[in-house]
């Protein structure tokens, strides 16, 4: 197990170094000179000069990403706090520490300050909404197998087709309809502000409700066809002869061998629910990392770009890494 754990380390720094590799490249031949891009389309020309050359760009691509290293990870200062540039940057836990993304042009701030409470943000959102899906997931799917051809069967099949073909935005538009603008029982939006009339836990409802409705009806698919596959198999068949009870028999005997490719889908999703949510954030004006990416892009502000992607791939292989160690207590003979 030790020499799994470091060897999974090992991958996930290489994935890490290779996928910020590919991101500084895409920023760097992206039209117009990253001065520029740095410092907005309103600095002067003397500004695009001097951090031109504060920052080198004319050196070889491979230098200049050892340096943008060097700056993450707290080896060198970053050159846009100079106080000879005059852009008014300053971050108060100093010119090196390990995680410095370097400064918002937009917000004019730490990305670090940014990004973290956008991060939090959405793992606040995706832990609630993964406490609801999985219970509801795991219900209809079991439901669903048990009575397999049933008229319940068939009712869950079909609820979750549809559920899973509604995009974000046009369950988000038909829940705001029905319950923002026709009933007036929750917030339209929910950029996590106190106000007099909506508290802050009544502005999780809508964005919760919107992604347990899809990812619920996805996963719930999954779990009847692993249910369907094990309860047919002779072990299963054994035990119900034996007279078993059929709690014993679900949860005893077929629940973590059925829950193996489920467990997967879970994981993909949760992965999704981190970083990918932008349509719904964007609905409803939710202060997460995926709108902050999609303000960063539109913006330019290629150093939030940056530090998004890097945070949302690290996020993608943890959730692969604990998808590996979920596998081995589901079923032991993987460990060997």
């Amino acid at each position: 197990m030790l020499r799994f754990v470091v060897r999974r380390l090992g991958q996930t720094i290489v994935t890490l170094l290779a996928a910020s590799f590919l991101v500084f490249v895409l920023v760097e031949s992206s039209p117009g000179t990253v001065a520029r891009k740095m410092l907005g389309p309103f600095a002067s020309t003397e500004q695009v000069q001097m951090l031109y050359e504060s920052l080198h760009l004319d050196d070889p691509l491979m230098l200049r990403y050892v340096r943008w290293l060097g700056v993450l990870t707290g080896v060198v200062a970053d050159p846009l706090g100079d106080p000879a540039l005059k852009l008014g940057f300053r971050d108060q836990r100093g010119e090196r520490y390990f995680g410095n993304f370097g400064f918002s042009t937009q917000m004019k701030q730490p990305v670090s300050d940014v990004l973290w409470e956008r991060l939090g943000n959405s793992l606040l959102l995706a832990a609630l909404a993964v406490a609801v899906i999985i219970p509801l997931a795991l219900a209809m799917g079991m439901v669903a197998a048990i009575n397999e051809g049933s008229v319940v069967d068939r009712a869950v099949t079909v609820l979750g087709t549809v559920l899973a073909s509604v995009p974000e935005f046009a369950s988000g538009v038909i829940l705001v309809s029905i319950l923002v603008v026709t009933l007036g029982w929750l917030p339209g939006t929910s950029p996590l502000l106190p106000s007099g009339r909506w508290p802050v836990y009544i502005q999780f409802i809508l964005p919760v409700a919107v992604l347990a409705l899809f990812v619920t009806a996805y996963v719930a698919r999954f779990v009847r066809t692993a249910f369907v596959e094990v309860l047919a198999t002779p072990y299963i068949r054994t035990a119900i002869l034996k007279g078993l009870p059929p709690r014993s028999v679900i949860f005893g005997h077929a629940f973590r061998n059925a829950m193996i490719a489920p467990f997967t889908v879970i994981l993909l999703q949760v992965n999704w629910l981190l970083s990918g949510v932008v349509v719904t954030e964007v609905v409803f004006a939710y202060p997460g990392i995926g709108r902050l990416l999609l303000e960063a892009a539109l913006f330019g502000d290629i150093a939030v770009i940056e530090a998004a992607t890097l945070v949302a791939v690290f996020l993608a292989t943890l959730t692969q890494f604990i998808g590996d160690i979920g596998y081995m207590l589901l079923n032991p003979r993987i460990r060997l």
